[in-house]
């Protein structure tokens, strides 16, 4: 099992270069994309027989490298029962034997959604050594106390007051403050997970991993197109 544990570094980032777009002064234009310079070589031989212990290797090798300030932070794309999608920036928190572990309010959207439909995706994107993880899979709880309900019946700002007033929290207060009974942990069990690796050909590597019971480590690995 995986869990995170990092100091934070602070690293200067390069900003894109928008300009106007012509003839159109309320929209935007990207100028050239900086090109990718990862010399890494991606492929179905160089990688581990396992996405969780591959991501663990890449994830750690990250983290040590000091040159990502929030490796943690990661998209995670939910959608309703009808298919209507969302998407928001969570804190990935662990990797174990099954999959990938992220704690939120389940009372929240993204907790609504994945009650109503648990397929879920998230991406990590690395700028600063042009790699990204894609992951699909199934979400499941992790954590929550019985008899907690999903859909909180107060109102949010009124529960906020509340848990302030019951351990003495302030806008200005820093320190541990116990989690609310309504917090608690999703995992994100992977059927798909796809590594990516920026060149400066823009010929990228991408390795992907399906899960196949028909192969000896459950996995099938393939090279994907750039």
């Amino acid at each position: 099992m995986f869990s995170l544990l990092r100091t934070r570094h602070h690293l200067p980032i390069a900003r894109a270069i928008i300009q106007p777009a012509q003839h159109s002064p309320h929209k935007l234009q990207v100028l050239p994309h900086n090109q990718y310079q990862t010399l890494d070589k991606l492929s179905p031989s160089t990688v581990l027989p396992s996405p969780l212990d591959q991501f663990h290797k890449w994830f750690s090798d990250v983290v040590k490298s000091g040159q990502v300030n929030e490796p943690e932070a990661v998209s995670l794309s939910t959608a309703t029962l009808s298919g209507i999608p969302s998407a928001r920036i969570v804190l990935f928190k662990q990797l174990d034997d099954q999959g990938f572990v992220f704690f939120t309010n389940y009372t929240s959207r993204k907790s609504k959604e994945l009650l109503e439909n648990p397929n879920a995706a998230m991406v990590f994107y690395w700028r600063e050594v042009h790699k990204s993880v894609r992951v699909l899979g199934k979400s499941y709880f992790l954590s929550r106390p019985l008899g907690t309900p999903v859909v909180g019946e107060e109102d949010v700002s009124s529960r906020l007051e509340k848990l302030k007033d019951r351990f003495g929290v302030s806008e200005s207060s820093s320190g541990s403050v116990p989690p609310p009974p309504f917090w608690g942990g999703w995992r994100i069990v992977p059927n798909e997970v796809e590594f990516w690796v920026g060149k400066p050909s823009r010929l990228h590597d991408r390795v992907r991993y399906l899960r196949d019971a028909s192969t000896q480590n459950g996995w099938k690995i393939e090279r994907l197109a750039p």
